[in-house]
């Protein structure tokens, strides 16, 4: 099979990139997905995270390496294996980041990649509800809406927030991103707006697009230093081949990306050798520059009813069900936090350092089912952290998964800032009106004193979870550090492309999402202006 351009994952930068390619019917593309069609009914339900996290027929379940930062605890990474990748289970949140994030992968010599730059590509992508301005598109394949859910506990938080001396800022993706509010979501008449039902969904039906899913790629096909090539095994098990005339567009994610590099025999060739594969073309920095955002959740039992109570009886789950079925509205509309705050730790800091994702429920974790009684939650992450971790690979099969190593908390800034952040969050929950509605401090204990650096730390490293944004794996950049140029080519390999959140020098100042669908923007544009 010949294509002339050939998308290796249709996650929210591959679908983007099927969707924009295929437009000019001249243009023969094929997209290969290593998952199935998002034909799961809770992949498109808001609050179906719950069911899909940890569900081996559509995430991949992976896992890290024990970690050191964390008191040797090894904790899930939920990535998506299906047609939308984890914009199909991700928590829906649409977040830029801040405009200073771009600035800072320009001023690190990827030209192009400014604020002012990108902007563009994210009005482009969007449709905005609450209509067009300097910031927001509409008209875009992707739909931003507002919460159709609110909660008194979470509207207590953030007057509390206000109470501690945090303005409030309606538009976290305008002006400016400090301040406290409520998440607008990647959701469209109440249902998950996933990169593929916003780019691929209106046009599965061009005769000049191929979707093959269920195709396990293997690795690149190499003609000395040119991409040529394709190598996945089918639904069956069969090994196939596809040629691209063009180019092969790797968007496989953090994960999947660096680990078909290496697999092809692109990387450190020490690594690759330890690993049975034979190195092609040496490129030491794949796999490296990890980063991610490590959250504290806290935890508080309240005095009065929260999500806890509400969906704990069979009664009330099918009236929640029939609210949404009649109406698309109600709990079942719900991502996965429903008020954030991005804040600073310090006075003297240009922009916020810390993110809240406040919750009116709690659980150990998505897919376990809430706790037995009422309370909510807060967690806390570090928007900028210092850490790297890297992706290893486990040997030379493309279905044994690589080695996470994620570093966590491994600099003195990265553990005082989320230390910082937890003594904020408690903080805020002795404000009113927050506070009266609060009976315990669950997690952390209220017996752990707020300025107990030291215990506080240790609480973190026991008790904090991934937030899901990997990074960095194939970062973008000029010297012996990077993998991709500022045009995403892979260094030193003609006709092979890297656009996914691989690529990101340093992690954007919050969630993902929307920064890899920019990038898939972005990556259409400089594909076909080459082309």
């Amino acid at each position: 099979m010949n294509a002339d351009f050939v998308i290796v994952g249709a996650g929210s930068a591959g679908c983007v990139l099927a969707n924009r390619l295929s437009a000019d019917p001249n243009n023969r593309v094929v997209l290969l997905e290593a998952g199935g069609r998002d034909t799961n009914p809770w992949i498109h339900i808001p609050v179906g995270y719950f069911k899909t996290m940890h569900n081996p027929s559509v995430d991949w379940c992976y896992r890290t390496e024990p970690d050191p930062g964390l008191n040797g605890r090894s904790i899930d990474w939920p990535r998506g294996k299906v047609l939308g990748g984890s914009s199909s289970l991700n928590g829906l949140l649409y977040v830029r980041g801040q405009q200073e994030d771009y600035d800072r992968w320009r001023q690190m010599g990827n030209t192009g990649w400014g604020w002012d730059d990108v902007l563009p590509l994210f009005k482009r992508a969007e449709d905005q509800e609450r209509g067009a301005d300097d910031y927001h598109g509409i008209g875009g394949p992707l739909s931003v809406s507002n919460m159709r859910i609110q909660r008194p506990i979470c509207d207590a938080w953030i007057a509390a927030a206000q109470s501690a001396g945090y303005p409030f800022n309606p538009d976290y993706n305008g002006a400016t991103q400090e301040g406290v509010g409520y998440f607008q979501l990647t959701t469209r008449n109440g249902r998950r707006c996933s990169s593929a039902v916003a780019y691929l969904k209106p046009i599965r039906d061009r005769e000049n697009l191929q979707i093959i899913t269920k195709a396990q790629v293997q690795r690149i096909l190499l003609d000395g230093k040119r991409a040529t090539g394709v190598a996945y095994r089918d639904a069956s098990g069969v090994e196939k081949t596809i040629h691209a005339d063009r180019e092969i567009i790797l968007s496989s994610g953090t994960i999947g990306s660096a680990q078909i590099l290496m697999l092809s025999g692109i990387g450190d060739p020490n690594h690759l050798k330890e690993n049975g594969v034979t190195p092609v073309h040496t490129l030491k920095a794949v796999g490296h520059n990890m980063q991610d955002h490590l959250q504290a959740r806290l935890v508080y039992k309240c005095n009065e009813p929260t999500l806890n109570d509400e969906v704990r009886s069979l009664f009330n789950q099918a009236r929640i069900a029939l609210k949404y079925a009649l109406f698309r509205a109600g709990p079942m509309t719900m991502a996965a936090s429903l008020a954030t705050g991005f804040l600073k730790t310090k006075t003297h800091l240009e922009t916020p350092d810390i993110q809240f994702h406040v919750q009116p429920w709690s659980a150990d974790s998505p897919g376990e089912g809430v706790h037995p009684f009422s309370a909510f939650t807060m967690s806390v992450c570090q928007l900028r952290p210092e850490s790297r971790g890297e992706i290893r690979l486990n040997g030379p099969d493309p279905l044994t998964y690589p080695k996470i190593v994620p570093n966590y908390l491994s600099t003195e800034t990265d553990c005082r800032t989320i230390v910082d952040g937890v003594k904020i969050a408690r903080t805020i929950a002795q404000h009113a009106p927050l506070a009266s509605k609060i009976s315990e401090e669950f997690r952390p204990p209220a017996a752990l004193c707020m300025d107990d650096y030291d215990g506080t730390l240790d609480w973190v490293r026991d008790n904090t979870a991934s937030i899901y944004h990997p990074t960095g794996t194939c970062k973008m950049g000029a010297g012996e550090d990077a993998v991709v140029d500022h045009k995403l080519k892979v260094h030193g390999i003609e006709g092979l492309r890297v656009a996914d959140c691989s690529i990101m020098p340093e992690i954007v100042s919050g969630n993902t999402n929307a920064p890899a669908i920019m990038i898939g923007e972005k990556a259409s544009d400089l594909v076909l202006n080459d082309a």
